[in-house]
């Protein structure tokens, strides 16, 4: 399954950037940027709602372009949001931070998920078991992101460093997501190796059957 293989590898380590973000945002707001907690809840309602419609516009650029080319433009955007926060202050920057942020949080979570779920081989008797593999990675992904992020902080007294250090982890998995581009997600279940279920025979009644 070498196309499962390597949107595994990429979803590893761009995840390792947004699950970070989604995990330290208000940690940022209230230690860097010193917030009250008024403006905590209003940017945590703020992240909801946009996400939701970045999920949205984002399966309807997913129709247009393919779910690869639309899961890197996310990532892109993503590392423009490493870059932006940075240099983000309090204020109106913050929240307009926060909704793009949002919006793509929404738009990557989504087309991953659905993005799995293409390339799994079809007639495969267990998905459940596909889909154990996307959950462990991606709670991998956050231990070693928070992990990364906590380690730079440390060292440079500050998060906008750990924020900046992020691109590393979307640029890597920009990486593999191209190398997924021009290909056709879902295997032939012989290439993939899962050996597609045989047809059913029908049943034929007969006279002495229906006694």
């Amino acid at each position: 399954l070498p196309n499962l293989k390597r949107f595994l590898l990429a979803y590893f380590t761009y995840n390792m950037g947004v699950q970070t973000v989604m995990y330290v945002a208000t940690l940022f707001g209230t230690d860097e940027l010193h917030l009250p907690d008024d403006a905590l809840i209003i940017t945590i309602l703020l992240l909801q709602v946009v996400a939701i419609a970045g999920a949205y516009l984002f399966a309807k650029l997913s129709e247009r372009i393919g779910n690869t080319r639309a899961l890197s433009w996310s990532v892109v955007i993503w590392m423009g949001i490493c870059v932006a926060g940075y240099f983000v202050q309090a204020g109106w920057s913050f929240y307009a931070l926060a909704s793009v942020i949002g919006l793509t949080m929404g738009a990557i979570q989504s087309l991953s998920r659905s993005t799995y779920s293409k390339i799994i081989p079809e007639n495969t008797p267990n998905t459940a078991a596909f889909f154990s593999f996307f959950d462990v990675t991606e709670k991998l992904s956050i231990v070693i992101g928070t992990a990364t992020w906590g380690i730079i902080s440390q060292w440079f007294g500050s998060m906008r460093y750990s924020i900046l250090a992020l691109i590393v982890f979307f640029a890597l998995g920009l990486v593999f997501l191209l190398r997924l581009r021009g290909k056709k997600l879902r295997e032939e279940p012989a290439a993939a190796g899962v050996v597609p279920a045989p047809p059913a025979s029908p049943v034929v009644s007969t006279p002495g059957s229906l006694k």
